[in-house]
């Protein structure tokens, strides 16, 4: 009798060492996965952002085609295509000239970074004093970068990521910016990668794009969460079948 009195509470207790654990690996399978509402129409957390896109009326040059709907300001788009801009106190001469069809995709990086509202399925927060947010791995169509390089190969630069450290060499697009973007072979039109520049005249392309990650990311997240309340009712399962 006592023996199985002894058996019980060790099922008992056995239950309760359990339990703690297999909530921990059920909070981290529903957390790990960042639980964004708003991957659509958003501007990040950033020095020159706006809080909320916008129209504008008269975006400077290469940013004018988020004229309809812009995370940056007129200012901003200003600035962009500025040598030695006072947003980013940077000068694109750094290591001497850049040749203006090298320096056109620069701008438009920056126009890109700073003026569109659709890069949130890419959105990551970081801990920096200029901004709470980034983007990271942007599918970027594989004309934008390979042009980017052929436009630039004649150039010269002192670092490959100029976020940190500082040859180019390949894959231009995806080391300038600490991977910011990510090099495809996704081609303009496909609806499957990020076009720095196009045509606003036929509408933005990104728009159709950001929806496909975007639905793509919530699918994952919805499978996810639902491993995650599948192991949670294996954990209660498993406590009314050890205790009786």
């Amino acid at each position: 009798m006592k023996m199985g009195r002894l058996r019980q509470q060790e099922q008992k207790d056995m239950v309760w060492k359990c339990t703690p654990l297999l909530l921990l690996v059920w909070t981290a399978s529903v957390c790990s996965v960042r639980d964004r509402t708003d991957l659509l129409n958003v501007c990040m957390d950033a020095k020159h952002h706006k809080i909320n896109p916008g129209p504008e009326d008269k975006l400077h040059d290469q940013c004018s085609p988020w004229k309809s709907n812009a995370c940056c300001s007129v200012g901003t788009s200003q600035e962009l295509h500025k040598d030695t801009s006072l947003l980013h106190n940077f000068n694109l001469n750094h290591c001497g000239k850049m040749e203006p069809a090298c320096k056109r995709h620069f701008i438009q990086d920056n126009c890109l970074y700073e003026c569109s509202p659709n890069l949130g399925p890419w959105i990551q927060q970081v801990n920096q004093s200029w901004r709470k947010e980034r983007f990271l791995n942007v599918p970027l169509c594989k004309e934008d970068c390979q042009h980017w390089w052929e436009d630039c190969r004649t150039s010269s630069t002192c670092k490959s990521n100029w976020h940190m450290g500082w040859d180019w060499t390949s894959a231009l697009c995806e080391g300038l910016w600490s991977h910011s973007y990510k090099a495809t072979n996704y081609g303009r039109g496909s609806g499957r990668c990020i076009q720095m520049w196009f045509d606003s005249a036929h509408g933005n392309p990104n728009e159709e794009v950001a929806r496909f990650y975007a639905l793509a990311m919530k699918a994952d997240h919805a499978v996810t969460h639902g491993s995650g309340l599948l192991l949670l009712s294996l954990v209660f399962t498993l406590q009314l079948w050890l205790l009786g």
